[in-house]
Protein backbone atom coordinates (compact mmCIF):
# COMPACT_ATOMS: atom_id res chain seq x y z
CA UNK A 1 0.00 0.00 0.00
CA UNK A 2 0.79 3.53 -0.72
CA UNK A 3 0.03 6.09 1.63
CA UNK A 4 1.46 10.15 0.70
CA UNK A 5 1.53 12.61 3.63
CA UNK A 6 1.13 16.27 2.45
CA UNK A 7 2.71 18.89 4.91
CA UNK A 8 2.62 22.55 4.69
CA UNK A 9 4.05 24.83 6.61
CA UNK A 10 2.29 28.27 6.96
CA UNK A 11 3.52 31.71 7.58
CA UNK A 12 2.92 31.60 11.52
CA UNK A 13 5.76 29.00 11.42
CA UNK A 14 2.62 26.54 12.44
CA UNK A 15 2.57 22.72 10.59
CA UNK A 16 0.23 20.93 9.15
CA UNK A 17 -0.22 17.53 7.31
CA UNK A 18 -2.57 15.08 6.47
CA UNK A 19 -2.51 11.31 4.45
CA UNK A 20 -3.48 10.13 1.88
CA UNK A 21 -4.26 6.25 0.95
CA UNK A 22 -5.13 4.92 4.53
CA UNK A 23 -8.48 4.26 5.01
CA UNK A 24 -9.21 3.95 9.13
CA UNK A 25 -7.10 4.80 11.79
CA UNK A 26 -4.07 3.71 9.36
CA UNK A 27 -3.01 7.25 9.82
CA UNK A 28 -2.44 7.74 13.51
CA UNK A 29 0.00 5.47 13.18
CA UNK A 30 1.59 6.90 10.07
CA UNK A 31 1.86 10.44 11.52
CA UNK A 32 2.30 9.40 15.21
CA UNK A 33 6.23 10.06 14.77
CA UNK A 34 5.65 13.52 12.93
CA UNK A 35 3.43 14.59 15.76
CA UNK A 36 5.56 13.74 18.49
CA UNK A 37 8.50 15.37 16.82
CA UNK A 38 6.76 18.47 16.09
CA UNK A 39 5.08 19.27 19.60
CA UNK A 40 1.11 20.34 20.72
CA UNK A 41 -1.37 19.26 17.81
CA UNK A 42 -3.87 21.50 18.30
CA UNK A 43 -6.68 20.29 16.03
CA UNK A 44 -7.32 17.16 14.13
CA UNK A 45 -10.15 16.98 11.26
CA UNK A 46 -10.76 13.37 9.55
CA UNK A 47 -10.85 12.97 6.25
CA UNK A 48 -13.57 10.53 4.65
CA UNK A 49 -11.45 7.93 3.88
CA UNK A 50 -10.79 8.02 8.56
CA UNK A 51 -14.35 6.46 8.45
CA UNK A 52 -13.83 3.74 5.92
CA UNK A 53 -13.09 0.34 7.20
CA UNK A 54 -9.19 -0.36 7.65
CA UNK A 55 -7.51 -2.66 5.29
CA UNK A 56 -5.24 -5.61 6.95
CA UNK A 57 -2.07 -4.42 7.52
CA UNK A 58 0.92 -6.76 5.97
CA UNK A 59 4.10 -6.61 7.55
CA UNK A 60 5.81 -4.96 4.16
CA UNK A 61 3.16 -1.71 4.30
CA UNK A 62 4.56 -0.93 8.28
CA UNK A 63 6.23 2.52 8.49
CA UNK A 64 9.49 2.70 10.17
CA UNK A 65 10.93 6.35 11.07
CA UNK A 66 14.67 6.64 12.44
CA UNK A 67 14.44 9.88 14.86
Amino acid sequence: MKYEIDIEIREDGTVGFGVKGARGRRCKEITKALEEALGEVRTVEHTAEYYQEEEEVREEDRVEVDR
